[in-house]
């Protein structure tokens, strides 16, 4: 049966082919990649719970933290079960509709990720530097306002990669050689010319990843300054904590962020195919996983919460 349409260029399904030159370590690639997956679901699903549940964190930074958890499920969840099931059972076909579709919701959750990092970038320069106005500043419906507007960027200026992708003609075959529908993964199979992709994703990257780090450069200077001028060295150290935690999210984000973007685009035949493809599945799994961790460690308030619940259960069950 052929992969192609009769009426068009267009294919019926694509074969996502793994990680290229590993396929007989496929099995043991994935148990480190489930692992690290039931880490974030687990992690992140515990912290949106205990945010819910804790009044005392029912403030802007925990929220923003908790739209932070639900976006890193969403953006693993995207791709993580597809590539399982690549890595362990070899099911490889994914209908082209369906890989338009996973393409769409990576795009949107990884530009999502990005702008509530940015969010709470800015919310850390409010509660610094002004704190007397932070609880009139940064509202339920500011809060709220927000984190629409960060997902329907996302959403805006995705939509048109898949129409751009959709509409190439498929002439070369249906093999991609990757784990997941990545939008120039798809685009470098066609026999079209891509120019307008490879454009529009640069376009892209920097209205989202440039204009945050953009944002966030510029408010962690803005706070650097106000901390350097505080007078007291115990206010100092509780400023820099507050921001630690933060601080070492976006290094997890964008480090393999920009590993992947740059490969792409520029170092496509230097970099080994299965080190970028790990590098891009890392891109994904990384942030969701280590998030949890890092806020649950360098956190005071959310570490002395999961502390009290511990010792709680531990002595319930004596109890029983």
């Amino acid at each position: 049966m052929s992969f192609l349409n009769d009426t068009s260029l267009t294919p019926v399904s694509f074969i996502l082919n793994g990680i290229p030159g590993l396929e007989e370590v496929h099995l043991w690639i994935s148990f480190p990649l489930c692992t690290m997956y039931s880490i974030a679901i687990t992690g992140n699903f515990g912290l949106i719970y205990l945010i819910y549940s804790e009044e005392a964190l029912h403030r802007p930074m925990y929220i923003f933290l908790a739209l932070l958890s639900f976006t890193d499920v969403l953006m693993c969840t995207s791709t993580l079960p597809n590539t399982l099931c690549i890595l362990w059972f070899n099911l490889k076909e994914i209908d082209f509709k369906a890989c338009l579709a996973q393409m769409f919701f990576v795009h949107t959750f990884t530009g999502m990720e990005s702008g509530v990092l940015m969010l709470m970038a800015l919310d850390n320069y409010v509660a610094i530097c002004y704190p007397l106005r932070y609880a009139t500043i940064l509202t339920n419906s500011v809060i709220s306002k927000a984190g629409l507007l960060t997902f329907l960027r996302g959403v805006t200026l995705v939509i048109p990669f898949t129409f751009l992708t959709k509409h190439l003609p498929y002439c070369r075959g249906n093999v991609i050689p990757h784990t997941y529908c990545d939008h120039m993964s798809v685009a470098k199979i066609s026999c079209g010319n891509v120019r307008i992709n490879a454009i529009y994703g640069l376009m892209v990257a920097l209205l989202i990843g440039g204009f945050d780090i953009l944002c966030i450069t510029i408010s962690y200077t803005m706070i650097l300054r106000a901390v350097v001028s505080l007078s007291s060295a115990d206010a100092r150290q509780k400023a820099f904590s507050t921001c630690t935690a933060h601080i070492c999210a976006i290094v997890i984000t964008y480090v393999p962020a920009f590993f992947t973007f740059f490969t792409h685009r520029f170092g496509g035949h230097t970099i080994p195919p299965h080190i970028h493809i790990i590098m891009a599945n890392l891109y994904l799994l990384m942030p969701p996983t280590m998030n949890p961790i890092v806020y649950g460690v360098k956190t005071k308030q959310i570490r002395e919460i999961v502390i009290r619940f511990l010792f709680k259960e531990k002595n319930n069950s004596h109890n029983i």
